[in-house]
């Protein structure tokens, strides 16, 4: 679950002191997804490049350990913590074992992070390296699919070492963000995070 309140205590950046915000590759265009795609588009990320008071520091976690294109691949067994813990695997789609470097892959987006000295990271929701809120539960493929609640690998990385994670699909988190770059900004108070939408609470019987 995204953190509002630490949102809303971020500093107000400048060109000369611009927010730093780790982002992952794809969600700004670049071709790095599974199939050599960018995943598709994502207008409320895409938005942060069209700012001069915030760094987005941008890092693909399974293309640094696995090329693209690639496999897909999902977490068997647990989430990502339980992955960082060794009581979880990540599986590619044909059955390999990706679990060390997919736990590599989370040092490095670490050790940048830490060397950039981000404030926020935005991520990519669902993904076995990425999800913030939900993943998948087991292969995405199954006839009959299972989502949890839980991080991907990297994502509970950067969690577990208190660096805040927020996806794509955090909108009521995404105004916070565009209101502290953008002075200018109304926050759409009407934007719902991924955990406050019908879907997620139906799905995972939240009230």
């Amino acid at each position: 679950m995204t953190d509002i309140n630490y949102l809303k205590t971020l500093r107000t950046p400048t060109a000369e002191n611009p927010l730093r915000v780790l982002v992952i590759s794809c969600l700004t265009g670049i071709l790095c997804g599974y199939d050599g795609t960018a995943n598709g588009e994502y207008p409320t990320v895409l938005k942060l490049l069209n700012y001069h008071t915030i760094k987005l520091v941008k890092f693909c976690p399974e293309e640094y350990s696995f090329g693209s294109p690639r496999e897909m691949c999902d977490i068997h067994g647990g989430t990502g913590l339980d992955v960082l813990e060794g009581n979880a695997k990540v599986l590619s789609d044909s059955g390999i074992d990706w679990s060390e470097g997919m736990i590599k892959a989370s040092e490095k987006m670490l050790e940048i992070a830490r060397t950039e000295n981000v404030e926020l990271a935005v991520m990519m929701d669902v993904s076995a390296a990425c999800g913030s809120q939900v993943i998948y539960s087991g292969n995405r493929f199954a006839e009959n699919k299972v989502y949890q609640i839980g991080a991907g690998v990297c994502a509970a990385q950067l969690m577990r070492s208190g660096i805040k994670v927020i996806s794509q699909r955090d909108y009521a988190s995404l105004e916070i963000l565009y209101s502290k770059i953008d002075a200018s900004h109304v926050i759409n108070k009407e934007a719902k995070d991924h955990h406050e939408i019908d879907w997620y609470k139906n799905y995972f019987n939240v009230k």
